[in-house]
């Protein structure tokens, strides 16, 4: 196992935000990490380093998990269930499922990041969330080294959240990812008004998997910028949920905001609408700013710190707060 010093992380992150790690490791079997917990229990984690914002330096044992593998547990003439190792490219495995035809994903084509991180966030997109589709993850207990298996429930899903963010959190390493898809009898989810539109400009009527895959991907390469090509690390913010009366209020002075209802109490409102309203959106400030097309995005135009990122959130937040009495929330991990 070769345990490497004062490693730069600017290529293990999608921010490109360049902080050291004074130890850093990868990890490529389950074996391997389970030794490395013998003698080491106080690790900072990297995947595909999509949702995370590095404002300093890592005192940790840097560890990238690595773990690739695809597996079929079993199927039947509609269900098909699959095992995805933490370290495969969660984008790619989508387009692997969408070339064999396994629908459930689709909607949540061009997310980056690993297979790993997406129950930690319970990522999604455009009506579906991966919740919908996984029945277990398998973790190792950082405590004991053992291997333990979660099911679906007792990954208490939230939006944006499980217990992995939450009461489990620094507990477990993620391993593997169990999914159910379908063969067959796909359900496709294509009620989100750009969905629609990018299926009718194509004059598609009965679309398939790939043809849902094929829009969101259309989509989101026309509203996000490509990590590679600008340090981001997508939404940076969660979509709020406030209560019907405070929406009203705020229906009073602009009748055009956009809104999803939650409940009779509750409805959800864009976070990137709030933003683009309060001046960020397009805003750049030297290094780092706000993206032009998608607001809710905070980006690095090339030598920006996190620092610098982190206080341009802070900002916002306090901005919106002032206009429009809303907590607006990071849906990104702040290191």
């Amino acid at each position: 196992m070769d345990i490497q010093e004062n490693i730069s992380l600017k290529k293990y992150n999608t921010f490109g935000i360049d902080v050291n790690a004074k130890r850093f490791v990868s990890i490529d079997s389950l074996y391997s990490l389970q030794q490395l917990l013998k003698d080491e229990q106080d690790l900072f984690l990297i995947s595909g380093g999509s949702n995370m914002l590095l404002t300093k330096e890592i005192e940790k044992l840097v560890v990238h998990l690595n773990l690739k593998g695809i597996s079929i547990d079993r199927e039947n003439h509609n269900d098909i269930y699959i095992t995805v190792n933490a370290g495969e490219n969660w984008h790619d495995f989508v387009l692997w499922c969408v070339s064999q035809d396994y629908g459930g994903l689709e909607n949540l084509s061009l997310i980056p990041g690993n297979v790993g991180t997406c129950p930690i966030q319970n990522i999604g997109a455009y009506g579906v969330e991966v919740k919908d589709t996984i029945t277990r993850v398998e973790a190792i207990d950082i405590e004991t080294g053992k291997l333990v298996e979660f099911s679906n429930s007792e990954c208490k899903f939230g939006y944006r959240s499980s217990i992995f963010k939450n009461e489990a959190k620094g507990k477990y390493i993620i391993t593997s990812v169990s999914f159910l898809l379908t063969k067959n009898e796909h359900k496709l989810n294509t009620s989100y008004g750009a969905i629609e539109a990018e299926l009718a400009s194509k004059n598609i009527t009965s679309p398939t998997i790939k043809d849902v895959s094929d829009a969101v991907i259309a989509i989101r390469q026309s509203k996000l910028p490509d990590p590679k090509e600008i340090g981001n690390s997508g939404s940076f913010f969660k979509n709020p949920v406030i209560s019907t009366s405070l929406f009203q209020e705020i229906q009073k002075d602009f009748p055009n905001i956009p809104s999803y209802p939650i409940s009779r109490e509750e409805v959800k409102v864009p976070a990137g609408w709030l933003i683009e309203q309060s001046g960020f959106k397009g805003k750049r400030f030297g290094d780092y700013g706000v993206h032009e097309k998608q607001a809710l995005v905070l980006v690095n135009y090339g030598g920006a710190t996190g620092k610098e990122i982190y206080e341009l959130a802070q900002k916002i937040q306090k901005t919106i707060k002032k206009k429009f009495s809303i907590e607006l929330e990071i849906e990104v991990n702040v290191i």
